[in-house]
């Protein structure tokens, strides 16, 4: 076994948060989270509009009332100018970076705090609004550059506060797609094994099963996903927290993103308005599925009990999108090899679309 992706020769560092703190009205509790991680001084909020005036403002209080000097910034797309924007606020309040920075909302606000905080040297915690996507606790941030959309390598949060409450009043859209993105590990770790077995790509057996005991545990539960319920939101933060976990063990993502991605990706390139990430990836688990063998019906069931798009009309993406993406799926990330090989020719990427039905 490749356990840790560690050899005889050397050694890695696994980054995992410290403190991972799940429940109702955990908000509350940020005070008492960050004197436990001795945070102090100066902190920065970076969040979304749409939740500025909501749990990032119980953030900040939370934080005034502790003795902390609170700034906060909004930001509108995740990409680097913006991540370099907070960067220079950073430096501004004090030009030492003796400051701590504070994600809470979506995966925009959550990215760009977390690459921003990377850059500068800072600690960084997490506050999810949303359960949409792994980012909220990977070591990874999605950010647009020269407008491609590009994984970066950073520091996973040194906290993840994830209040339910908040989370199971978010639009029951974001935790759906969060359920795709957990149950396209599925396709996420035959991939890996398939490079291992045919590439000799290192594997960690630990992260691998924990990512697919993750995504098997949520699939087996999908009927009690719910709308406005606290508790399917806790059920899905944990899940992608799992996730991040499985990450942080790897050494990388690939327990979390194989084909399945490659697919979301290339889609996001293709169609003029790329549905959510989780969607995507939840839809391209059908067909990558089909395409290892294996029961893509369960997956495409599990998706439509959990209210997830299955297929291009519900994606609210053109069916030829979906070709053109399967097409050149395979050329996002070339180093990372999976089931698509090199490539699919479009009569290929017409059939599994339809077989799968996730064209007409």
């Amino acid at each position: 076994m490749n356990e840790l992706n560690a050899d005889t020769s050397g050694s890695r560092w696994m980054l995992l948060p410290r403190n991972v703190v799940v429940g109702n009205g955990v908000v509350n509790d940020i005070g008492n989270v960050c004197n436990a991680l001795k945070l102090n001084g100066n902190a920065l909020i970076v969040s979304g509009p749409t939740t500025l005036y909501k749990a990032a403002k119980t953030v900040g209080q939370v934080l005034e009332e502790t003795g902390c000097n609170v700034h906060s910034t909004v930001v509108h797309q995740a990409e680097m100018s913006e991540v370099e924007m907070v960067e220079d606020l950073i430096t501004q309040i004090d030009p030492q970076n003796r400051v701590f920075l504070l994600g809470v909302g979506g995966g925009k606000a959550i990215d760009i705090a977390k690459l921003a905080s990377e850059r500068a040297g800072c600690s960084f915690i997490s506050v999810p609004t949303a359960a949409s996507h792994d980012g909220i606790v990977s070591s990874r941030a999605s950010i647009s550059h020269d407008g491609v959309s590009v994984s970066i390598e950073a520091e996973p949060p040194v906290a993840v506060i994830a209040d339910t409450q908040i989370i199971a009043r978010a639009p029951f859209r974001l935790l759906a797609a969060g359920c795709g993105d957990i149950i396209s590990k599925c396709t996420a770790v035959r991939d890996w094994e398939l490079a291992h077995r045919l590439k000799d790509t290192k594997i960690s057996e630990y992260a691998s099963h924990l990512s697919m005991m993750t995504a098997k545990i949520l699939m087996d539960s999908a009927e009690s996903i719910k709308p406005d319920l606290p508790e399917s939101a806790r059920m899905v933060v944990k899940a992608l927290v799992a996730s991040g976990v499985a990450m942080s063990i790897a050494g990388s993502s690939r327990p979390a993103s194989g084909s399945e991605h490659k697919f979301s990706h290339a889609l996001n390139q293709v169609a003029p308005q790329p549905a959510l990430h989780g969607e995507q990836c939840g839809v391209g688990s059908i067909m990558m599925m089909y395409l290892h063998g294996g029961d893509w019906q369960r997956i495409r069931q599990t998706l439509a009990t959990i209210g997830a798009p299955t297929n291009a009309q519900e994606l609210g993406i053109d069916q030829e999108d979906i070709i053109k993406a399967l097409v050149q799926a395979h050329t996002i990330r070339p180093e990372r090899y999976t089931i698509l090989g090199t490539g699919l020719t479009e009569g290929a990427a017409r059939r599994v679309a339809r077989i799968t039905q996730v064209i007409e």
